[in-house]
């Protein structure tokens, strides 16, 4: 039996970012099911369906108006800048009627970037935990001082409102949403039909003002992949050093330089992802996950687990796993 796609209206006002107005568009359309069958509908709204300034220069001339979020399973709010939402904390009358009704009868709500501004706005963030770009954290705390507001990270799952930070962070919120509701594989499809990595954890801290790594020939990527096709195997510090051809200290620094972690810290993050999606795609055993994965018992699995998602195996995987 087909079933529809699950509808999303992207909701945007005066000032909207343009990669965020496309970003939903692009990751949601690109989860498709095993059929190549598309998983969601995304179109995109404003206010009356009249047109608004996007703030790169162009019109958004959209196909609906709000009745679209009226029909929508999930409301996704993109960033906006230079407008009221940004300036003074007010927004359209409608559009907070809107997103209110929304909520209220279910609907998923979702803010990328500044799009948190409008979700403040409408009163959905009162008493929760949010983000957004940590460029506007002390503006946005300011306008909003009823939101716990963590700029910190790359985006906050709060089950019936999600946000994220700044622009490529609307991306990774937007896979996890994927990656929620039809599970690792077709989230890890479409990360590859947008060329982006599969997978950022939502509590990773925001990039803010780091300094990018010179691209050089003695780069340890080609490691990093190595390391990946060995999770199940002991692989230490020398072995990674000793494949990059560089001393354990410069292999080190190198590492942390390219990665914003330490080599054991980037293993354990490679062990928990893929531990995590053999749950959700295969039936092995517990135990045959923590083999495969690298933790080599199922006691040091669900440690682990437990510490990064807060579940057991077990419950993961009845969380997660694709719907039939």
């Amino acid at each position: 039996m087909t079933r529809s796609p699950h509808r999303i209206a992207v909701l945007a006002v005066d000032g909207v970012v343009g990669l965020d107005l496309g970003t939903p568009s692009q990751v949601f359309g690109s989860a498709r099911d095993a059929d190549d069958a598309r998983l969601y509908a995304v179109d995109t709204c404003t206010p009356g369906g009249h047109p608004v300034r996007s703030s790169a220069g162009f019109r958004v001339l959209p196909d609906h108006g709000l009745d679209l979020v009226e029909a929508a399973a999930t409301v996704v709010v993109p960033g906006v800048h230079g407008s009221a939402p940004v300036v003074d904390g007010t927004v359209d009358p409608d559009v907070v009627a809107a997103l209110r009704a929304a909520h209220a009868r279910g609907a998923r709500i979702m803010s990328i970037c500044t799009g948190a501004f409008v979700l403040a706005a409408a009163g959905l963030l009162d008493g929760r935990r949010a983000t957004t770009h940590w460029a506007y954290a002390d503006r946005f705390r300011r306008l909003h001082p009823r939101v716990d507001l963590d700029p910190d990270v790359l985006f906050i799952d709060g089950g019936d409102v999600l946000t994220s930070a700044g622009v490529a962070a609307g991306m990774d919120l937007c896979l996890h949403v994927v990656r929620t509701d039809h599970g690792s594989e077709v989230a890890n499809r479409a990360a590859r039909r947008c060329v982006v990595p599969p997978w950022r954890e939502g509590g990773q801290a925001q990039y803010i003002e780091r300094p990018v790594p010179q691209a050089t020939r003695t780069g340890t990527a080609a490691t990093r992949e190595w390391a990946r096709q060995r999770l199940h195997e002991p692989v230490a510090l020398r072995d990674l050093a000793a494949h990059a051809r560089m001393s354990v200290r410069t292999f080190t620094r190198h590492f942390r330089s390219e990665t914003g972690l330490s080599p054991a810290q980037w293993l354990l993050q490679q062990r928990t992802e893929h531990a995590r999606l053999l749950l959700e795609t295969t039936d092995l055993s517990v135990e045959q996950v923590a083999r495969r994965s690298g933790f080599g018992t199922a006691a040091a699995l669900r440690q682990r687990l437990h510490e990064r998602v807060g579940v057991s195996p077990s419950t993961y995987r009845r969380t997660f796993r694709p719907r039939a």
